[in-house]
């Protein structure tokens, strides 16, 4: 067990130095790598091997027009594609966007980020199973599992909303699951045979958003070779799902509004305009009411989106649910042919009794590393993350000592999310402020906030 790899990479890149080092740190992190040259040699692979995640060069031989983008994830949909590239383009940014790649990052890239945004493609591609376990839910959405009182709450919700039409507002922390719940709102509405267009305002650049989002026609800016179909149009009959929807800025959010009011747009370069039916999710972390009353989100566009809220519970306030999850991600993240592996009855009493800022995603981590570091058929307390450990009663000081045992990568998750919250707390939850000082994107910065489950309004003064 100690030894099994976190994930199979693919990556695929003619830059010799950057393939070998690349496939050296992600191998030291725990993964197996696989490394070629070019586009083709990487789908001919793709097409004998399997592999959990491909991190790919743009400016490659084989890969001029984005031939490993378009044919990976024509055949390959569930397998998370990042795009690194030291020769970024307006073009192929917009296509890759449009692809639904999980990442588009830019040479040299930090260690961190790397690490980070290989890390969360792999658990999103992991959060939702092609044969999900269907626990007692008290309701008719077995994706969601739960059986607490705020969870049958829940699903009473779901059930009166999905036989309308309404735009909807789903508020919560980070790591509650939003999006599994607008998609099984939408699964479950008269629009379940169309698309459920996930549009995330936080991975795509403010400069490309209404490219992405309108699409554009021929020759409406420098490298545009021919019309882009746009996220929204996609979404025509179907859901546009928004995630992180507070983290739009101003000027946008008005161009926003006027699609939810008109079901229209005009595509960048085109003077006709494009008509839609589709119904809006969204979905955030932050307080929108206080963000409006701030003067950082648009009061008519709040009250559009929130015809009807939906506030997800944090996982602390959901009792023995954190039971059934930690063992639903068990069974799924061991896989069918892995020894079964089993909680003790000490790790299930540290798993209730943790608070969970990160959440539902906070806890799915928690049981990945523990199935990567346990050794034996059942998971120790000092198997779990060091978080959890230091919940570990003082009673036994010597049983103290051994679970509080820190591993390297512990104490650096410890020492980041330390320096994300001190970072906050100087610049009064600022989060523009707050990237300017680490010298990072403000995009950057709040991947990082949402991975360690650092809200930026808990460090408002």
């Amino acid at each position: 067990m100690a030894d099994q790899p976190l994930g199979r990479i693919l990556i695929a890149d003619d830059e010799t130095l950057y393939l070998r080092t690349t496939s050296q740190l992600l191998t030291k992190a725990g993964y197996e790598c696989v490394a070629v040259p070019d586009a083709k040699k990487a789908l001919e692979l793709l097409n004998r091997e399997s592999f959990d995640l491909v991190l790919s060069d743009l400016n490659m031989p084989g890969n001029l027009k984005l031939e490993l983008l378009r044919e990976g994830r024509g055949k390959w949909p569930s397998i998370p594609l990042i795009v690194v590239t030291g020769a970024p383009t307006m073009p192929s940014a917009i296509e890759s966007v449009r692809l639904g790649i999980s990442d588009y990052l830019l040479k040299p890239v930090k260690y961190e980020d790397l690490i980070s945004s290989v890390r969360r493609a792999l658990a999103h591609s992991r959060r939702s199973p092609q044969e999900p376990e269907k626990p007692q839910t008290g309701g008719k959405s077995p994706e969601i599992i739960g059986e607490s009182p705020p969870m049958r709450e829940l699903f009473e919700i779901i059930d009166r909303v999905t036989g309308t039409d309404a735009n909807i507002l789903i508020t919560g922390e980070s790591g509650t699951g939003k999006e599994v719940v607008a998609a099984a709102i939408h699964r479950r509405s008269l629009r379940a045979k169309s698309t459920f267009q996930i549009i995330d305002c936080t991975a795509v650049p403010e400069s490309l958003f209404e490219s992405v989002l309108f699409g554009h026609a021929k020759g409406a800016f420098t490298g545009a070779i021919k019309d882009q179909v746009g996220l929204l149009l996609q979404a025509d009959k179907g859901t546009a799902f928004f995630d992180e929807i507070g983290e739009l800025p101003l000027p946008l959010q008005a161009k926003l509004l006027r699609v939810i009011q008109e079901q229209t747009f005009i595509p960048l370069g085109k003077s006709v305009q494009e008509q839609i039916d589709t119904r809006f999710i969204c979905a955030t972390n932050r307080d929108l009411e206080l963000e409006v009353n701030a003067g950082r989100f648009r009061r008519d566009l709040f009250y559009r989106l929130a015809v009807i809220h939906i506030e997800l519970p944090p996982l602390r306030a959901r009792g023995d649910d954190v039971t059934l999850l930690a063992r639903h991600f068990l069974k799924h993240l061991r896989g069918a042919h892995q020894q079964a592996v089993d909680l003790s009855d000490e790790s299930l009493d540290l798993l209730r009794g943790y608070s969970w800022p990160g959440n539902i995603r906070e806890l799915r981590n928690a049981i990945e590393h523990a199935l990567a570091v346990a050794r034996g058929d059942v998971i120790a307390p000092a198997d779990l993350p060091v978080a959890l450990r230091r919940r570990v009663e003082k009673g036994s000081e010597s049983e103290k000592g051994a679970l509080l045992t820190t591993s390297r990568q512990d104490a650096l998750d410890d020492a980041q999310h330390k320096y994300l919250a001190t970072l906050l707390d100087q610049n009064a939850g600022n989060v523009s402020r707050a990237a300017k000082q680490a010298g990072m994107s403000r995009q950057g910065l709040h991947k990082l906030l949402k991975k360690y489950g650092i809200e930026a309004n808990d460090h408002r003064s």
